[in-house]
């Protein structure tokens, strides 16, 4: 490990500049360690070139910054991770750049925002945080293609293993792979993949911005990848059965999964992805009370934001991750205070159903809310 390499002579230092000699010049550039990682992942996604970063967000502001020009225009959508529509929404703007939000089916909207906007990027995740949407990534390629606009789609809930965007039109795809890549909970990392050009011009922001991964991290990823096949099979497996069982609980109103036939887009699901993701998002009966106290009464999964670690995690939305925002606002973005996402680990099946069951059963009569509580 080491922050900068040295050259035997200046020849040497001329041939790297030149690009006619396979070496590292500063950490912050790349290491041995972070290209052989970016190599595998290039390899799993089909692309010609991959950038590893410090975190998916570091990825997605990258991108962002790389590939829309002051006063352009973004399409995303409604449905997505927090923190990505606020950049988009916040910090864009401060550059002229507007954006079109629509729901992740909208492609007549999608035909009109083309029509009406020079429109550089379509980004959009899939399967979606946290009602796990999925695009039609051809119908949106055909659409976007034709208009100069680039289509980036973030497959950090899909992996690889079920999803290969690529493949069916996306110019980038990027990952959070501190998730499914990682898939242990203890590296923060971040991918890009696509065309060479592309990505070129990504690898020139991030170089600027330092967004650096160390080499242990990268270490750490490509230790996750050994085992991802694996892994995402189990987590698969484990949402699926965990979604059906709780599509039948008379405490669940609502369960949201892309293998369900009752999800919006279960048929575009099947026709891209080869297994749905270990991703389950459900609606309790209850208030936000009732649903906090079903969660606190899970023992196996840990209440934790996050995904694609061997452990399962679970969380309220509401509380995790929008508390600050206020009745208001989570109404306006979607997100409802008895809204659950379980993030299904690698634990036997039948642990996970009998731990959540019985979870439910304890709110069945009710829960009173905490005398001093408050929502934001």
């Amino acid at each position: 490990m080491t922050s900068t390499y040295w050259f035997k002579d200046s020849q040497e230092l001329i041939d790297y500049q030149e690009g006619n000699y396979g070496s590292f010049e500063y950490g912050r550039y790349g290491n041995p360690t972070t290209k052989a990682c970016e190599e595998k992942i290039r390899l799993l996604e089909g692309g010609e070139d991959c950038l590893l970063s410090s975190s998916g967000m570091n990825s997605a502001i990258c991108m962002l910054l790389a590939l829309v020009p002051a006063n352009g225009h973004i399409v995303t959508t409604t449905d997505c991770y927090r923190r990505t529509r606020q950049f988009v929404q916040t910090f864009m703007p401060k550059m002229g750049v507007t954006c079109t939000v629509l729901d992740p089916s909208d492609y007549d909207g999608l035909e009109k925002a083309l029509d009406e906007h020079d429109c550089s990027l379509y980004f959009s995740e899939s399967p979606t945080n946290p009602y796990l949407r999925c695009v039609d990534i051809e119908r949106i390629a055909k659409l976007c293609k034709p208009k100069g606009c680039l289509v980036c789609i973030d497959g950090t809930f899909a992996t690889p293993v079920n999803l290969k965007a690529l493949k069916h039109g996306a110019d980038l795809v990027i990952h959070s792979a501190s998730k499914y890549f990682g898939g242990h909970n203890d590296v923060l990392a971040g991918a890009i993949v696509g065309d060479k050009e592309t990505v070129a011009k990504v690898r020139q922001f991030h170089n600027i911005l330092g967004g650096v991964i160390d080499p242990h991290a990268a270490y750490l990823v490509m230790r996750g990848i050994k085992t991802l096949q694996l892994r995402v099979e189990r987590h698969n497996e484990n949402a699926m059965k965990l979604a059906t069982a709780l599509e039948k609980h008379p405490m669940i109103e609502k369960v949201h999964y892309p293998g369900l036939p009752s999800h919006p887009d279960h048929e575009v699901a099947k026709k891209y992805m080869n297994g749905f993701g270990g991703v389950v998002s459900f609606e309790v009966k209850g208030d936000l009370w009732a649903t906090a106290k079903f969660i606190d009464n899970c023992r196996l999964p840990y209440i934790a934001p996050s995904l694609g670690g061997v452990e399962s995690l679970i969380e309220q939305p509401t509380v995790v991750s929008y508390w600050d925002q206020g009745p208001e606002r989570r109404a306006e973005i979607g997100i409802k205070d008895n809204l659950v996402r379980m993030a299904c680990g690698i634990e036997d099946y039948a642990d996970i159903e009998a731990d959540i069951i019985q979870a439910l059963d304890s709110i069945k009569d009710g829960v009173e809310a905490p005398a001093k509580a408050t929502s934001a």
